[in-house]
């Protein structure tokens, strides 16, 4: 039998936007991208020092946003568990399935940075490169939707982040197959 959720959100939030940036916490959500249905989901916060450690950097400017985000947004990268990013990649790996598709907003931007941590550190990339997909080419196709998609989550949260775009993925994959 076929794993109803056999998609996964991936949201990163980091501290730069090259492709060996700091990561600050991951956030993913098992999906069905047929229904919007969500399974199992994965949020860790990463110790910052741990990334430079590792070799990942960090942008003046990308701290200068952060700065400007939310309270909410903000706090949520050093409330609750905090692990060093060697830790949150072995985790995220053992919440990953071995033929999971992995979906990104850009996949050079999630799933690339994400992949260079794990290259980084040592430990195998948890999925097929093959199986890496984009939201944002899958929205260019009914922009109007994203657009329009309620919103009511903390933006910036990786969680978050993927819960929204799960809803309006499923609702343009949708839309294009009818």
């Amino acid at each position: 039998m076929e794993n109803k959720y056999k998609h996964i959100m991936l949201d990163i939030e980091t501290m730069g936007n090259s492709s060996y940036s700091s990561i600050v916490s991951i956030g993913a959500v098992k999906f069905d991208i047929n229904t919007g249905d969500t399974g199992d989901e994965f949020y860790i916060n990463i110790d910052l020092q741990s990334c430079i450690d590792l070799g990942l950097g960090i942008s003046a400017s990308t701290v200068m946003w952060w700065m400007e985000q939310s309270d909410e947004a903000r706090k949520g990268l050093t409330s609750g568990n905090v692990v060093s990013i060697t830790e949150a990649l072995k985790m995220f790996a053992e919440f990953c399935d071995e033929d999971c598709e992995i979906w990104g907003n850009s996949a050079r931007f999630d799933c690339g940075i994400l992949g260079n941590a794990y290259n980084k550190a040592g430990i195998p990339i948890p999925w097929d490169f093959r199986n890496e997909r984009c939201v944002r080419t899958l929205t260019s196709f009914a922009p109007d939707i994203k657009r329009n998609y309620p919103d009511n989550g903390v933006k910036h949260n990786a969680l978050s982040d993927c819960y929204f775009q799960i809803g309006y993925c499923s609702t343009i994959w949708n839309s294009l197959r009818n």
